[in-house]
């Protein structure tokens, strides 16, 4: 097991006023959720939690840890739309293979 908490591809979500955040490894994910209100918090957000802690400890897996912080962000809609994906629509889309 990889002591890194480095994510194998970061997580983007959408904070603020919907600009785009990399979160790139367990360390970033734990202090974004541990600086989520708590008033909004859930049962999904402590497993996030403390599947981060546990990747930055070496104990799981980061992507593990990725996986759920992930889930989390979903459920939360603050997963940014993935822009390779957008943008490749869009050129079969001017090309009429929409």
């Amino acid at each position: 097991m990889t002591t890194s908490d480095d994510f194998e591809r970061p997580v983007v979500i959408l904070t603020g006023l919907g600009h785009p955040a990399a979160i790139a490894s367990a360390m970033e994910a734990y202090m974004f959720l541990a600086d989520w209100p708590a008033s909004r918090r859930d049962a999904v957000h402590g497993l996030a939690l403390k599947a981060c802690l546990a990747a930055i400890r070496g104990e799981i897996e980061a992507d593990t840890a990725r996986g759920l912080f992930a889930s989390w962000a979903e459920r939360h809609d603050l997963l940014a739309p993935d822009i390779a994906a957008f943008a490749g629509s869009r050129r079969e889309g001017s090309r009429g293979h929409a």
